[in-house]
């Protein structure tokens, strides 16, 4: 499971044959979200629609800008890549995903109907 270095050296050479259909897909969406061509390209995003509904290109479209945010803000202030021994720590620290799911089911039973208006004091 994950990506190997393989995969990572075709997709920076622009080859996306050792992926699938799907995959493939996400590969080109991602490219010109960051690319900012994707509204030119109705074709990708007609190729996106085949694999996944309208929520999740949302979600995907989210991830990738996300990232693409991230990496433009690193690279602004010289912020390095973590190096490998750091990502290997924080793989210890990995959370349970049903304590998880019970803390997310906890917060939402707790969830107000409704929120004050701004600048109500409450």
């Amino acid at each position: 499971m994950g990506i190997t270095e393989a995969d990572i050296t075709a997709i920076n050479e622009g080859d996306y044959d050792p992926f699938d259909e799907k995959e493939r897909a996400v590969l080109l969406w991602a490219e010109h979200v960051t690319l900012n061509t994707a509204r030119e390209r109705d074709d990708v995003f007609q190729e996106v629609k085949k694999h996944f509904t309208d929520t999740e290109i949302v979600e995907l479209t989210m991830v990738i800008t996300y990232f693409n945010m991230r990496n433009k803000f690193n690279d602004a202030l010289g912020i390095p890549i973590e190096a490998q021994e750091e990502i290997d720590r924080n793989k210890i620290r990995r959370k349970n995903p049903d304590d998880l799911k019970a803390y997310l089911e906890a917060l939402l039973a707790d969830w107000p109907d409704e929120f004050p208006e701004a600048g109500s004091g409450a």
